[in-house]
Formats: C-alpha cells, sequence, structure tokens
C-alpha cells in the first residue's frame, strides 16, 4: 500500500517535476497544485497557487457540484451558474405543451417567482476531504475477492454514516489511483434548489445535435439555479419559508473577458477518465463495446422519435433523455474515431512494453510485472462477462420493469439492519428513491416505454439460443419460435395491468414487504421477483471481479506513478467526480489537414449559421439586435463583435460541464460546456495537438441577459468587474 505524502512534504522536491512544454494535460487534485505552483506562474497565473489548494477559501469555496454537472456560486444570495444542458431537465420538469419553457425560456422576475428544480436536484459545496486510505485497506490483502469487495464496502458505509451524523451533510469515500487511496470528502448538501433563469433551447441549445462536440460553435450553454437553506442557515426540503443561502465565497464576473492566448482555468467535478486503463481494457472497448453501443443508440434515438413525435406531451417528456442519447451517440463515435486517427491502440501496446521494461531493469520492481499480468487476465474475463451480459441487459430495460425491481430490491434490504444494506437502499437513500418515484411520471410515456422495450427485446431475440437467459425467457413466454406481433401485445397487456404507473401507488409500495410485492398481481412486479435471484447471482459474480481487481489494480497504479515519477510527471488520478483543477490557454488549432480553428466565435455567426428552423432557429429578438450590432459593453475589440464561445487547451471531460472558467485573477470568464468532435477521445489518450475544450463566454451571458432576455435583476445581482 502505497502512502500519500502531503501536499507540504512534496514541496522541497516539486522543482525535479518537469511539466509537460505544450498542452497542460492533467485534472489535478486540489492539494496537488502547490507540486506544479512554479508551471501555473509560467503559464500566467496571478494568484497563488497554493491558494487554489484550500477546499474552504477563494476561489475554490464558491465551486459546487450538482452530483452530475458542476457549477459555482456568483452572488452572496445563493446564486448559482451552471450550464443550460444542466439545468435543462428542471426546465423540461416544469414544462407542459401548454406553457414550454425549453422552447420560450424562463426567466423569475423575482425571488418569488423561482420554481422547484426537478425532483432529486442537489447543490453540493465541498467543506472538508481527509485521507481514510489506512483505514479502508487495512487487512484487506488476505481476504477473498467477494470478502475483500464487501469489507473495503463496508468501511466506506461506516466511514460515511460517521460523517453525516452532522446534520445537512452528504459525505462520501471516494477512490483514487484504482483503489490505492481513499479519500472522504464532506460536503453540505442543499437540498432547496430552485430555477432563475434559463433561455430558450433557441440560445441554449442552438445548433442541437448537428453542432454538439462541433467547431465553431455558437451555444449560450447557461443557466442560473439559486441554493436556499432554512432561516438558520441549516439544509432543508423546500419551504416557502426557506431563504437563500449565503456562500462563504463566490465569484466575481468578467465583463473584460479573456484574449488569444490569455491564461486560463477550470475548477469543477470531471466524471470519468480512462487514461491508465490496460491494453486489454482499451482494445475491449474500441473494438466491440462502443461499436456495438453506437448502433444500439441509434436504434433507440429512432425508436423514440417515431413513438413520440415533436409537440406532442410525450416528446417533451422524452427530450431530456433524446438530448443524453444523443450526446452519447456523437461521443462514442468521436472516441472511436479519435482512437482510429492517434493510433491509440498501438500508443498503448508501446506505452505497456515501455513500462514492462523499466520493470525488468530492477529485481525489486517484481510485485508490478505481476500485478501487471493478473490486470490484463482479469480484464480480459471482466470483458468476456460484458458481453455475455450485454443483451440481457438492453432486454431488461424498460422503466416500468425498472421502477418495479428497485422496488421490490428495497423490501429485500429492508430486512436488514440499515448498515448493512447495499448502497442506493439506506435510509440516507430514501429521499432520493422517493423523488425519484416521484419524477417518473413526468419522464415516462406507456407507448414510448413499450417501444423501446420492443427494441431491446427483439435485439435480445436474434442472438442465437445459448446466449439467452432461461428465466427471462419462462418469465415473458419466449421459448420456441416466439411471435414478435403476439410478444408485442403480450407487452400491451403488461402496460394495461400494471398500477405502477401511479405515483400514488409507487410512493405507497416503499413501505411493501418481500411477502406483499412477492403475492402482486402486477405483471411487471411479478417479472421483477421472477429475475431478482438471477440477477442477484451476477451482481455477485461481478462483486468477485471487482474484489479482485481491488488486490491488484492499486499495485499497477503504484508501478504507474513511479514509472512515470522515474520521467519527472507527476502523476493525477483519473477523474472520479471529485473537486479537479486543468490549466492553459486560450487557444485555437489545427484538428487535422487543411482545417484551422479560430479562438473565437462572434455574434455574426449565429446570423450565418440561422435558418430559422431548429436547431439553428434563434429568436427573432436576438437577431434584430445583432443585425444592429448593438454590442453594448460586451464587444471584444480583436474580433470586433462580442464574444460567443471560445476554445482552450484545457483538459477536460464530462462532468466537467458547468466549470467555472476562471482567468488568472479566478474571475469568471465562461462556463466549460463542451469538447470539439476531435478532442473526445481524451478520455483515454490526452493528445496536446488536437484537444481542445469549449466554453461559453461571460460576455456573450451578459449580453444575452441583457440584451436578449431582460435578466437585469441577475446582472445587478453578480459583480461584474472589468
Amino acid at each position: 500500500m502505497r502512502r500519500y505524502v502531503t501536499t507540504a512534504a512534496l514541496l522541497a522536491g516539486a522543482a525535479t517535476i518537469a511539466m509537460p512544454a505544450a498542452a497542460k494535460e492533467g485534472m489535478y487534485t486540489p492539494d496537488q497544485l502547490p507540486e506544479i505552483a512554479a508551471d501555473l506562474r509560467e503559464t500566467g497565473l496571478e494568484i497563488s497557487p497554493e491558494a487554489l489548494s484550500d477546499l474552504t477559501g477563494f476561489p475554490m469555496g464558491a465551486i459546487v457540484s450538482l452530483g452530475g454537472c458542476s457549477a459555482s456560486f456568483v452572488s452572496p444570495e445563493g446564486l448559482v451558474v451552471t450550464n443550460h444542458h444542466c439545468a435543462r431537465g428542471s426546465v423540461q420538469y416544469n414544462s407542459t405543451a401548454e406553457n414550454n419553457y425549453l422552447e420560450n425560456g424562463f426567466l423569475a422576475e423575482t425571488k418569488d417567482a423561482e420554481l422547484q428544480a426537478a425532483p432529486g436536484s442537489r447543490i453540493y459545496v465541498t467543506v472538508a476531504e481527509s485521507d481514510v486510505t489506512e483505514r479502508m485497506r487495512e487487512g484487506t490483502e488476505r481476504l477473498s475477492p467477494n470478502a475483500r469487495y464487501d469489507t473495503i464496502e463496508q468501511r466506506m458505509k461506516d466511514i460515511t454514516a460517521e460523517c453525516e451524523q452532522d446534520a445537512g451533510y452528504r459525505c462520501l469515500v471516494a477512490s483514487f489511483y484504482g483503489g490505492d487511496q481513499y479519500k472522504l470528502i464532506k460536503r453540505l448538501e442543499v437540498r432547496d434548489v430552485r430555477l432563475v433563469y434559463a433561455p430558450a433551447d433557441s440560445i441554449g441549445k442552438y445548433g442541437g445535435d448537428i453542432d454538439n462536440w462541433m467547431w465553431p460553435r455558437h451555444t449560450g450553454d447557461f443557466s442560473f439555479y439559486r441554493a436556499y437553506v432554512a432561516p438558520d442557515g441549516s439544509a432543508a426540503d423546500y419551504s416557502p419559508n426557506n431563504v437563500p443561502f449565503k456562500p462563504e465565497h463566490h465569484l466575481k464576473v468578467s465583463r473584460a473577458g479573456l484574449e488569444d492566448g490569455d491564461f486560463v482555468m477550470a475548477a469543477g467535478y470531471p466524471g470519468s477518465t480512462s487514461r491508465y486503463a490496460t491494453l486489454t481494457e482499451v482494445e475491449n472497448t474500441f473494438g466491440w463495446q462502443y461499436p456495438m453501443m453506437v448502433t444500439m443508440l441509434n436504434e433507440w434515438i429512432d425508436t423514440i422519435e417515431e413513438t413520440a413525435p415533436e409537440g406532442s406531451d410525450a416528446r417533451v417528456k422524452y427530450e431530456s433523455r433524446l438530448a443524453g442519447l444523443n450526446n452519447y451517440e456523437k461521443n462514442l463515435r468521436g472516441q472511436i474515431e479519435g482512437a482510429r486517427r492517434v493510433g491509440l491502440i498501438d500508443r498503448r501496446r508501446i506505452r505497456e512494453r515501455s513500462l514492462a521494461d523499466w520493470i525488468a531493469q530492477d529485481r525489486s520492481r517484481a510485485q508490478y510485472g505481476r500485478a501487471v499480468r493478473d490486470l490484463q487476465a482479469l480484464s480480459a474475463e471482466s470483458a468476456a462477462a460484458a458481453r455475455e451480459d450485454y443483451l440481457y441487459n438492453y432486454a431488461t430495460n424498460s422503466q416500468m420493469l425498472g421502477t418495479a425491481q428497485r422496488l421490490y430490491r428495497l423490501a429485500k434490504e429492508r430486512q436488514k439492519p440499515d448498515a448493512q444494506r447495499d448502497p442506493g437502499f439506506q435510509e440516507r437513500d430514501m429521499t432520493f428513491f422517493r423523488q425519484g418515484l416521484q419524477a417518473l411520471d413526468r419522464r415516462y410515456d406507456p407507448a414510448v416505454d413499450k417501444a423501446e422495450w420492443m427494441l431491446f427485446l427483439d435485439q435480445y431475440l436474434d442472438q442465437p439460443a445459448n446466449g439467452r437467459v432461461a428465466v427471462l425467457d419462462r418469465a415473458l413466454g419466449l421459448t420456441g419460435n416466439v411471435d414478435r406481433a403476439a410478444l408485442s401485445q403480450r407487452l400491451d397487456t403488461y402496460y394495461a395491468q400494471t398500477d405502477l404507473d401511479s405515483a400514488e401507488q409507487r410512493l405507497a409500495l416503499m413501505n411493501a414487504t418481500p411477502a406483499q410485492l412477492e403475492a402482486s398481481g402486477d405483471p411487471f412486479m411479478k417479472l421483477a421477483v421472477a429475475l431478482y435471484d438471477y440477477e442477484r447471482g451476477l451482481e455477485t459474480e461481478s462483486e468477485a471481479r471487482a474484489g479482485r481487481m481491488l488486490a491488484v489494480r492499486p499495485t499497477y497504479m503504484e508501478a504507474i506513478t513511479d514509472w512515470q515519477r522515474s520521467q519527472g510527471v507527476v502523476t493525477y488520478p483519473d477523474a472520479n467526480s471529485t473537486l479537479r483543477v486543468t490549466y492553459g490557454k486560450v487557444l485555437g488549432g489545427v484538428p487535422r489537414d487543411g482545417m484551422a480553428y479560430l479562438p473565437f466565435t462572434t455574434l455574426e455567426g449565429i446570423l450565418e449559421k440561422d435558418t430559422g428552423e431548429d436547431p439553428f432557429n434563434a429568436p427573432a429578438k436576438q437577431l434584430e439586435e445583432i443585425r444592429q450590432r448593438d454590442y453594448g459593453p460586451y464587444k471584444l475589440d480583436s474580433i470586433g463583435s462580442v464574444p460567443v464561445n471560445f476554445l482552450s487547451d484545457l483538459d477536460s471531460t464530462g462532468g466537467n460541464s458547468g466549470s467555472a472558467t476562471l482567468n488568472s485573477r479566478a474571475e469568471l470568464v465562461g462556463l466549460l460546456f463542451d469538447g470539439t468532435f476531435e478532442s473526445v477521445n481524451s478520455d483515454w489518450d490526452f493528445d496536446p495537438k488536437t484537444t481542445r475544450t469549449i466554453h461559453v463566454d461571460t460576455r456573450y451571458m451578459l449580453w444575452v441577459m441583457d440584451k436578449v432576455d431582460g435578466a437585469d435583476a441577475l446582472i445587478e445581482e453578480m459583480d461584474i468587474v472589468d
């Protein structure tokens, strides 16, 4: 087990660490930043690098998580800015076909007019972090795989429970370096979140899926929430008596913005990367998994669009899902193309050979060699299991069936003491569980759900018979030559006879016993009960593989860390939805032969793209303001217009959406919201030539608020600086 030293202990050796001269690869944890202080200053940072390692100081105390996106406080009154696509679920939740905030936008003229965000919406403010590696890993090397997994999971739950004895906080134990390090992270959980302002989709989603991951870009991807707490300042559920949260720190918003070549950094909560994945894992992902998923996603998207036509209430309910599926499909295509373009598999093969050569140079590194071999074998085994389960997992992918399965699992878990229940089914999770059941009405339509399920079952039935699962076949009557029309009619009876489409009934079943659910005549519940033992068996097998992985991946990461340190490289951990900082410069690029990206786009580019039809249908008022060249104080002289979006060479991934983009003085100059198509493969392999991140410029945000939507009160509320 590697003992990770503190930042203070590293400072003495920081001068020996060499940093790359090109793009600044790395999603650094805040406590790593003093270690690279010299390069931060050289790149242009004006504030103290040490200040960035203080989670509760400025500016990090203003950076928050939404549980899947990043955001930041921008006023003393709990005003939070994030991406439009991060708040879009709340806009969709409050929209109907008659009152469509997605189409028309939403602006609360007063705090009283602010709307409750979608159920389950949270704002998390990190307040403390501590290393718990020794407690988490002590003695686990001697355990069997399943016992190791169970022990580590139980310790996570125990440490979390101790931390959450302080009411109003949500704690988590996060794994770094493949389980070689664990940190306890304590966050204030703001549960009363309200939608303040979201521009119309024709601004916030301008260009839609056509422009997604593309440059040049002209998307106003920004929205505002507000955090509310009880009058005494404690976290509380929604109440009209609650008051705006008073953050210790908030960001000033720059109207001066940036120029080409300026220093820029982003602080947020990137979700997941695989920079240290093995060759076997890369080959499986790009040789099988991603291509299969692209095919499935395209058919899934087509099914929803055909069943929920434009303008229908069903389409409103499924807009967020469609946006997510389209985003994911294009991302995967970009990753496949990027892997081919940079020769990812060959690059990973070369890296593993170089690592093996380094290990072979010193007998004391023998344990590293064993870990690499064991990890490769285990990776191959995990890939084989994923292939076996792939179509079954989709064949059981119905929202109604999933609801029944969660309710039955809850009834089973509630037979255990709370501390022994699986994550997601403890008392700490019940608010989310309940809100998820409540929110289903706003994102479910029986015709669409049935069409999706039929699509997945069709693909399941098309596979060879030896790939089928007997318990599912028996429960659904999928034996012999299955008549697809008869199967479709059978599914119709499921939807006609279920009570799970009632929120009241779903919530009531949270208190049901296993026996009561086993006696249910609801067809979805009967299917959930039938599949339960089989799925728990799959889970046990998966946990055994995870337990074995927990024995070898940490040693593998120690090998990577030591090898890179011998080359003067700082090893940052893969992204894991914890607070990170990435930095670099405003920078265009040449992603491929004959193509050049300028660093800024302008208002005039909106006019050039606009067709009057979705997704290039900017509001008439916006088009008129652009034609009149009414730039106000938001013009960037070097481009002769208001900058809409800009590029940087920052290192980012999913979860970074909404990350505060800061200048050298830690003033807000934009929001990170996307990467270029050529960059998406950077989850696996950072290429400084092609990796570019896309940001919405604060000057465009302010221009829209001022000239188009009349959000004067919000502009007045924020600290605007030149």
